[in-house]
């Protein structure tokens, strides 16, 4: 297929995505649904959604691809992709760039996410046979000629060493923050909720630290939160993460703040529990920036209504939206690709 040609199959699939009468699909949303308990119909649809809108928008394609030099490849690499499985689709970006490199992609899927990439590339193949040449799911990657692998500290320790001798892109844990001024209004702090808890927190855009000024008043935060309180609280798995999560901090006497939704304590780390926010305050604007670029390799992003030197912070609301150009870890993916010619 020309570049021209494997435009066209996605910008078709965004149009199928949007009118949402893939019956496939429909019923392996329900099928994820029922296999991974995190995975609710309802977090299923926002993310095809984003990925329709966001990803595969003929404008922002065009405008994503227009800033790479991207060759008619005659002789193709086969790129394998370790898929996390945290969010739905969530390796759908990878996908999406080795397709549209000219690569093909040997695909491992997470066992938490196994049914919506091949429902997905179902409905590509619908619309134009050929695409078929471009996938290819595995069990174990072998045979392959570079790595982009996306996994836990641990699992990217691993990886590293395994994938050592050839081009790859490793992942690892990175987390969403948020800094705070005091003076956010009840829309923006309703906002922030997005960020915090869609699709229950669990990914790596997913904000799971405030920073606050010294003195901060939680109450116009807490209440704007508790609006969420229904979604989540008649979510077992999250119910079940904040009763836990509270029965320590009680036994353990760690002092919190609760709205009966979200946990906050103040904690240090950048990564927090399910069910749990950390916060820590800081002193001026100067500090808080200096702190945030001494740890910038452990964020994903930042999201403020402040101007930060040297960063690039997202409006309140936004950290769940990313575009074709976002990529994780600040990675170019395209680039990565577009170098194995």
């Amino acid at each position: 297929m020309t570049k021209e040609e494997r435009y066209n199959a996605l910008v078709r699939l965004g149009e199928l995505l949007r009118e949402g009468n893939d019956e496939f699909l429909q019923a392996s949303i329900k099928r994820s649904a029922i296999h991974n308990g995190w995975f609710t119909e309802a977090n299923q649809q926002q993310a095809i959604n984003a990925i329709a809108t966001q990803m595969l928008d003929p404008e922002a394609l065009t405008e994503w691809i227009g800033t790479y030099d991207l060759p008619e490849i005659t002789v193709a690499k086969q790129v394998g992709v370790v898929m996390a499985g945290n969010l739905p689709l969530v390796g759908f970006h990878d996908l999406l760039a080795v397709f549209m490199s000219g690569h093909q992609a040997v695909l491992k899927l997470s066992d938490k996410d196994p049914y919506l990439i091949p429902a997905i590339l179902r409905a590509l193949k619908l619309i134009d046979e050929r695409t078929a040449d471009y996938f290819k799911i595995v069990t174990k990657l072998a045979g392959f000629d570079a790595v982009i692998a996306t996994g836990s500290n641990n699992s990217a320790r691993y990886f590293k060493e395994y994938f050592s001798e050839y081009p790859h892109i490793i992942r690892q844990n990175r987390n969403a923050v948020a800094v705070l001024t005091g003076e956010e209004s009840k829309e923006e702090l309703l906002a922030l909720g997005h960020d915090i808890f869609d699709y229950f927190g669990l990914g790596c855009r997913n904000v799971s630290k405030l920073y606050l000024p010294e003195g901060y008043d939680f109450k116009p935060l807490l209440e704007a939160l508790h609006e969420y309180r229904h979604q989540l609280i008649n979510h077992t798995k999250y119910k079940n993460n904040f009763d836990y999560n509270y029965a320590l901090y009680v036994l353990n006497r760690v002092p919190y703040e609760a709205n009966g939704c979200i946990l906050m304590t103040e904690n240090a780390s950048l990564q927090s529990p399910i069910a749990t926010l950390h916060y820590e305050y800081y002193s001026s604007v100067e500090a808080i920036t200096t702190t945030l670029l001494l740890r910038e390799d452990e964020i994903q992003l930042v999201v403020s209504q402040l101007s930060l030197a040297g960063l690039s912070p997202y409006k309140l609301g936004d950290a769940q939206q990313p575009g074709l150009s976002d990529y994780a870890d600040g990675v170019d993916t395209m680039a990565f690709l577009l170098s194995l010619q």
